[in-house]
């Protein structure tokens, strides 16, 4: 039976083997891209042969991200697309400070990373058809061990969602190790919201964090500077010869196994490239589970006005993100 999948960040990398793989595998998919500019045309156009479609966004912008789910939410309704039956949070973004703001007054890395993500979510929500699955791109730097990331990546250093939706949130923000915790912790930040959809969202969607380990040569690092841009391109790809690093090959065909069910996860899992597994101790934190959601969706609220199932008490709240509202300086326990 024919049905839809909405997929992010499906332009390079990984996402471009999954979708590949999903296309491939499942011929009964309309798989739609959403990605920035000329390049979700030119994606479908090179997976011709498929049904594909594109819906342009700039993950980094709210208005933009709640532009394309309504477009999409439309013509599910007019009948255009197939039955929804799943989300694809594949995008990601890393830069090299804390400093990149959004349009919208955001931490860049938690816009894309976090809020963008959670934006989708809502505003597809009530036009899933059951059983649906929503699978996000985690990654292990939310261990912040040397085990997980060689020690490449500074582990998350967790605030409160006040803090981290704001620029400058990690000491020495003007740098890159600072960049690479705002990307660790927006990681630690999606699993957690993984969690508390599974508890939220209604029975039969699923949503599961997918993580592909380190994977070189992708286009994650394409903020960075000439040096690591020239590692992560020609150096460090030969650690996929070890068991430290996975090619982008293997972790695009592992995301493919979850999106379409061919890897068993039930709702709130954490998938280690192929398998169920723990995330870090960290990720289970009931209490910030909360929180972050309830931050989500403040932040996210005067985009969201048009999703159906958003609750009167959230949209009675504050409107917007207020830059001038003076933050909460506690962080909390792990």
């Amino acid at each position: 039976m024919q049905h839809t999948l909405v997929m992010t960040g499906a332009s390079r990398g990984i996402g471009r083997v999954a979708a590949e793989h999903i296309l491939r595998r499942s011929p009964d998919t309309h798989l739609l891209l959403v990605a920035r500019g000329s390049s979700g045309a030119r994606l479908a156009a090179e997976l011709s042969g498929h049904t594909v479609s594109h819906v342009p966004a700039d993950l980094g912008s709210l208005e933009s991200v709640h532009s394309a789910a309504t477009g999409i939410r439309d013509r599910l309704d007019r009948g255009e697309l197939p039955p929804l039956r799943g989300f694809v949070g594949n995008a990601g973004t890393q830069y090299t400070d804390a400093l990149t703001e959004s349009p919208d007054g955001f931490e860049a890395t938690f816009a894309v990373n976090v809020l963008a993500n959670h934006l989708f979510v809502r505003l597809l929500q009530d036009r899933f058809a059951v059983p649906a699955r929503i699978v996000i791109t985690a990654s292990d730097t939310h261990f912040g061990d040397l085990r997980h990331n060689l020690g490449m990546v500074p582990g998350p250093a967790w605030k409160s969602p006040n803090l981290l939706a704001r620029t400058g949130a990690f000491p020495r923000p003007h740098t890159a190790a600072a960049g690479r915790t705002a990307y660790s912790t927006s990681k630690l930040a999606a699993i957690h919201l993984v969690h508390e959809y599974a508890r939220r969202l209604p029975a039969g969607i699923d949503a599961v964090a997918y993580n592909p380990g380190f994977v070189p040569g992708t286009g994650l690092a394409r903020n960075a500077g000439p040096v690591t841009r020239f590692a992560m391109r020609r150096i460090l790809p030969v650690m996929t010869l070890t068991p430290f690093a996975i090619g982008r090959r293997a972790a695009g065909r592992y995301l493919a196994d979850i999106v379409l069910g061919t890897t068993p996860a039930p709702t709130g899992s954490y998938v280690d490239r192929s398998r169920v597994a723990r995330s870090s101790e960290e990720s289970y934190d009931p209490r910030r589970e909360h929180e972050l959601w309830e931050a989500a969706e403040r932040f996210t609220a005067a985009y969201a006005a048009g999703a159906d199932a958003l609750s009167d008490d959230v949209l009675s709240g504050s409107p917007r993100w207020d830059r001038t509202a003076p933050a909460d300086s506690g962080e909390h326990d792990s």
